[in-house]
């Protein structure tokens, strides 16, 4: 059934507002508002709950059945945006270079048409604006508010300009790369540039690391496994003729399965710390998770891809190195996370571009996608018992 272009009409307006005012991770209170209010104004249940951003609603089905949940992220990124949009950003340094704006202006455009159809719907769907979820580590927030308590299945989906309108990339297992950030100090002894002798120069030490670090892909990893591991940046020395005492590096991991994470974290210790101690040095060394892989349930994205078929192009899509929090709730909760086309041209900007433009147009498709999701991911769990 053809959604009714008055509503696809609304639902522009609103992500053309949204888009002109966005908001950083943790910082969502003027978006929270206005979906609260909207949703309450169509007679939509919204919960309370301990979250400082974000919102949870309910549409309770007139027939028994379980819980499902569907996902839209609220957050902007610290970006200016260099488009010449007419709805481009008011909020200098803030933009929806991401198309956060797309996802959850779809699942409210999702929400307003299950609502009418509750009576029919043999369970809950439960609609989950997160904030946070670019940083501030949302997904962990919203698990420990308890605020997904009961839910049986999750589904979800990520813009991609690389894909044209009216194309969903679903697979099985993994999609997007798990996400990972690394520190390194190194501590040696400065010195006068013309008396290297008297000291221990952690610059020549981070060459040598940085150099090494790319041997654990190349000699480590299993050659038919995908992973990055990326030295980003590097600062060290004052001035132009003092050897510094420290020198800082940073950058990311990027890998698709616990074993390959935990390899390369063991390898990166074991480089940085037995180079560091050759140049007579010590190091430290700091690691933390942005985001664990995405890893779709088998069973679920059968399920969605099956309904999806009905309304789109449905194909099997190249998985990405970025990551994505969503993936947080598939540790607890079976779940299944798409791509949507959201552009398509070859020269089009990617996520996190000042030039990113999602093209209105995706959001007719991420609505139908929300809808064949609650509704075949409903059935299923129900069948199950």
């Amino acid at each position: 059934m053809a959604i009714d272009p008055v509503l696809i009409k609304k639902i522009t307006t609103l992500r053309h507002e949204f888009h002109q005012h966005p908001e950083l991770s943790n910082q969502e209170f003027e978006t929270t508002k206005k979906i609260t209010k909207i949703l309450t104004d169509w007679g939509i249940e919204v919960a309370d709950t301990d979250l400082d951003t974000g919102v949870v609603a309910y549409i309770r089905g007139g027939k028994p059945g379980k819980q499902i949940t569907l996902r839209a992220d609220l957050d902007a990124l610290p970006v200016t945006e260099a488009t010449d949009l007419p709805y481009k950003s008011q909020n200098v340094g803030v933009m929806h270079a991401c198309g956060h704006d797309l996802h959850f202006s779809s699942l409210l455009g999702a929400a307003y048409l299950l609502q009418q159809q509750k009576a029919e719907i043999a369970g809950t769907i439960q609609l989950l604006f997160q904030p946070a979820e670019e940083a501030g580590h949302g997904g962990d927030q919203v698990l420990a508010k308890h605020v997904l308590d009961g839910t049986s299945a999750i589904a979800g989906f990520h813009n991609n300009p690389n894909l044209p309108i009216g194309t969903i990339g679903l697979k099985p297992g993994a999609l997007m790369a798990g996400c990972y950030h690394f520190d390194i100090t190194l501590h040696g002894a400065g010195s006068h540039g013309a008396r290297p002798e008297k000291g221990h120069d952690p610059i020549v030490a981070q060459a040598a690391i940085v150099s090494q670090l790319q041997t654990i892909v190349s000699r480590n990893v299993k050659p038919l496994d995908t992973v990055v591991v990326s030295v980003t940046q590097v600062h060290g020395g004052e001035t132009w003729n003092v050897l510094p005492e420290t020198v800082k590096l940073g950058g990311t991991v990027r890998t698709f399965t616990d074993e390959n994470t935990q390899l390369v974290k063991r390898r990166m210790e074991t480089i940085v710390n037995q180079i560091a101690a050759a140049f007579e040095e010590t190091a430290d060394f700091d690691w933390s998770v942005g985001a664990v892989p995405i890893d779709n349930n088998p069973a679920l994205t059968a399920v969605v891809t099956q309904a999806a078929k009905e309304h789109a192009t449905v194909i099997e899509p190249e998985i990405s190195m970025a990551g994505e929090d969503f993936a947080t709730f598939q540790t607890v909760y079976p779940g299944v996370f798409a791509f949507i086309g959201s552009n398509g041209q070859p020269d089009a900007a990617d996520w996190h571009d000042p030039d990113f433009i999602g093209l209105d147009e995706t959001i007719p498709v991420a609505i139908q996608y929300f809808l064949d999701a609650a509704k075949s991911l409903l059935a299923y769990v129900n069948q199950q018992g």
